[in-house]
């Protein structure tokens, strides 16, 4: 999480202070695990598929995967898997195969970064969250 979260704030990280930093980590792993409580809380016959022939992109690996809805219709989820000692961590997600979560994040999270620094982004994620687990 810490790496996506720096990631995600883009140059600005650099600027924060160790205690800004570990309190956005923990605020988006938070908001993380909440988007995905409140997005899977309505079970209704759906499953996950995934593709065993993962592509290798670089020192990373893409892992393809559909969420195949009770009606038919899939939804592809890439994940971006790079390897951390022994184990391997999801590092971005690509919603139909190309838009990376990552992306959108950085480009929200530096529109508040900048007009509202570390402390406003904070704010934000944790309003998120509590809105999310409001939902579920």
């Amino acid at each position: 999480m810490q790496t996506m979260t720096r990631v995600a704030c883009g140059p600005a990280w650099n600027k924060m202070s160790a205690a800004q930093q570990q309190a956005l980590v923990e605020a988006f792993e938070r908001m993380t695990a909440a988007t995905y409580a409140n997005q899977f809380s309505d079970y209704s016959g759906q499953r996950f598929v995934v593709d065993p022939n993962a592509t290798a992109r670089h020192a990373d690996v893409i892992v393809h995967s559909q969420l195949m809805r009770a009606n038919g219709d899939p939804v592809t989820f890439n994940y971006l898997m790079r390897q951390s000692g022994n184990d391997w961590k999801a590092e971005d997600i690509y919603l139909d195969g190309t838009i990376s979560q990552l992306a959108v994040r950085r480009s929200e999270f530096s529109s508040i970064l900048s007009s509202q620094g570390p402390d406003g982004l904070l704010r934000k994620l944790k309003s998120q969250c509590d809105q999310l687990l409001k939902g579920s």
